[in-house]
């Protein structure tokens, strides 16, 4: 009865470790097919974009009662002094300050308005996400030439269990296009060359590691 029951054992560890290899190879493949993610991917052409969660400090020249810092609402407006609602969620800075001069034309003689983003989150669309075995799976604010280093930094790195040679970039400035990218080499190896520019909206897969 024992020699039978350590038989049923060994057959059962066999079985699993086949099925652990079968599913390995299938995420090699899987991730094996995709392009690399091209090491070089902004453009200089870039402009940060006001979101929600933002903090805009509004400066009305000769009008310090009209000038204050407000924070950008989850509907993406602010209001202050003499401005009701005003979207600013998708646009720069300079642009929200010719929208509040052209609100405030109505009550000041040539309003001169300068605005400044503190506490940059972005707006959603254009936000890093990262997800699956990172020490702290989040969300980042893009910052032009932002790499895969900087985000593993800000993420804390890979989890004991992470497959990071098998991560994946879904880049949503193209359609949803998948790239591979070796974070393990580049994380745990520092293997420069895997590093690689992010794009606003990009995903960040790491997948679990089968052992």
């Amino acid at each position: 009865m024992r020699k039978h029951t350590s038989g049923l054992l060994r057959a059962l560890a066999t079985a699993a470790s086949a099925g652990a290899l079968l599913l390995g190879l299938s995420g090699c493949a899987s991730t094996g097919n995709l392009p690399a993610a091209p090491v070089v991917a902004s453009t200089s052409a870039y402009a940060y974009l006001v979101g929600p969660g933002d903090t805009l400090n509004i400066t009305v020249w000769r009008n310090p009662e009209l000038s204050l810092t407000v924070p950008v609402r989850p509907d993406g407006k602010v209001s202050a002094p003499l401005v009701d609602e005003l979207m600013a969620q998708g646009k720069t800075s300079s642009e929200i300050a010719r929208d509040i001069e052209k609100a405030l034309g109505k009550f000041v003689r040539d309003p001169v308005v300068t605005v400044i983003v503190t506490n940059f989150v972005g707006p959603y669309s254009e936000q890093i996400r990262v997800v699956g075995e990172a020490t702290k799976p989040q969300f980042l604010p893009y910052k032009q030439k932002m790499t895969v280093m900087d985000v593993m930094i800000a993420v804390g790195g890979l989890t004991d269990f992470a497959a990071g040679n098998k991560a994946t970039i879904v880049r949503a400035s193209e359609n949803n296009k998948r790239y591979s990218v070796r974070l393990q080499d580049l994380v745990k190896r520092g293997d420069i060359s895997a590093n690689v520019e992010m794009l606003p909206g990009d995903i960040l897969i790491i997948p679990q590691g089968w052992f």
